[in-house]
């Protein structure tokens, strides 16, 4: 497991990347995964919110970022500089169950100064009952900017929750496209 903690304009931004069990990933899948991220220097809690399956059992020592993780690090600067698709390009991995799994998927899908509710969403996952489900699957997002639920928004339009605090999540709403007034 490698970590990396970046200093953005919404404070620090923490990555885990690991290389994921054998058998983990279809073909062709780079081994090593994005597995959590976010506005936070401390790594362990970023680890709690990995799936039991996925966590590393050793969290090594801060180095310098080599492959995907300097991958990953780079993508956060570049979306800092205004390329706010980049994170959308590195792979991430997280597990839980079918719907939930599926759900962030969606979420990579949707693009930088898109905004959706909460029931869009759930139109978008295919099952559009599933309102509740789709919140909790941007509540449980352990790879936050790399798995984009900051652009999920309630249904009267305004920012709703956040792990990290509304006013990161108003930031980058901000930077993708301006915020109706």
């Amino acid at each position: 497991m490698q970590t990396t903690t970046l200093t953005t304009p919404d404070g620090p931004f923490s990555v885990v990347v690991a290389a994921v069990p054998d058998g983990t990933l279809p073909a062709g899948e780079p081994r090593e995964q994005v597995l959590a991220a976010g506005w936070t220097d401390d790594v362990g809690s970023l680890l709690a919110l990995v799936h039991p399956t996925l966590r590393p059992s050793a969290v090594g020592q801060e180095t310098k970022p080599t492959g995907l993780l300097a991958e990953a690090a780079d993508a956060v600067r570049a979306y800092y500089d205004g390329d706010h698709g980049a994170p959308g390009r590195v792979p991430v991995l997280q597990a839980s169950g079918p719907y939930r799994t599926h759900a962030w998927d969606v979420l990579r899908e949707v693009k930088a100064g898109e905004r959706l509710t909460y029931s869009e969403y759930a139109v978008r996952t295919g099952r559009p009952a599933a309102v509740r489900a789709a919140a909790g699957a941007c509540a449980m997002n352990a790879a936050a900017l790399f798995v984009p639920c900051h652009r999920i928004l309630r249904t009267d339009g305004t920012l709703g929750g956040f792990r990290y605090g509304l006013p990161i999540k108003e930031s980058l709403l901000a930077r993708e496209a301006p915020l109706p007034k």
